[in-house]
């Protein structure tokens, strides 16, 4: 904690003290699926994310709200804020592929627990993709052992005829200790963007997210307790 904390206040620091928000976007989506076996079966997600690029970097948070059909409700936010080498020293840190790196963080919130990761970040510049980014942490973990993080993010969009489409996920690999299991995370959107069709300024979006888990939270996947998951939501989204 105390490395975290030291990290936090050399990157606060850094900050220049004209710092601005460069561009920023709301969202609200909704969720509904099926076949959860670590906490479900059946759920409704309804997931607030904001992100934004700033003058020293970037920062994304989203909040879930999770309700079961069996009468479960729950919490879970993530904030992540980054810090850009290139914006910090107003010189470009890019080579060949590399369009920046980056001082990365995030918050992991819950009722039961608060993880802080910490890490070093690589946007990358791909033909195709709206954005790539890898993420590699370290996790300081709340009540279990302090493990690694890689995390990778994307968005292709792309169009068949005149209709509209954007593909973006990302996924979470988490290394082994001695009391949880190595855990991969895939998640995926499939969206259709309804909003060129509807002549709206704000993006509105139908489609479906993909989700596989491999030993779900660190949970060994076994015959008496399934944590490997794969389950498909329908999802609607809006930003403003």
């Amino acid at each position: 904690m105390t490395k975290i904390i030291a990290l936090g206040v050399l990157a606060l620091s850094s900050l220049p003290l004209n710092a601005e928000v460069q561009w920023q976007d709301f969202s609200v989506t909704y969720l509904n699926g099926s076949n959860y076996r670590v906490d479900g079966p059946d759920k409704q997600v309804l997931t607030f994310e904001h992100v934004a690029g700033e003058s020293w970097g970037d920062s994304f948070l989203f909040l879930d709200h999770l309700r079961g059909d069996n009468g479960n409700r729950s919490n879970y936010a993530e904030w992540s804020p980054r810090l850009s080498l290139s914006k910090l020293s107003g010189s470009e840190f890019k080579y060949g592929i590399i369009n920046d790196v980056l001082f990365t963080s995030t918050v992991e919130m819950s009722s039961l627990q608060t993880n802080f990761l910490y890490g070093v970040a690589t946007d990358l510049t791909v033909p195709g993709f709206q954005y790539l980014k890898l993420n590699f942490y370290r996790r300081n973990n709340d009540g279990v052992e302090d493990n690694w993080q890689l995390t990778t993010t994307w968005g292709v969009p792309f169009k068949l005829g005149e209709m509209e489409f954007l593909y973006d996920g990302f996924m979470d690999w988490s290394s082994a200790t001695a009391d949880q299991s190595a855990s991969m995370n895939f998640t995926s959107q499939l969206k259709w963007a309804l909003h060129p069709l509807l002549d709206m300024k704000s993006k509105l979006y139908v489609g479906i997210e993909y989700v596989y888990w491999r030993n779900k939270y660190g949970i060994a996947d076994s015959p008496q307790f399934r944590t490997h998951e794969s389950n498909v939501n329908l999802l609607v989204k809006a930003h403003f």
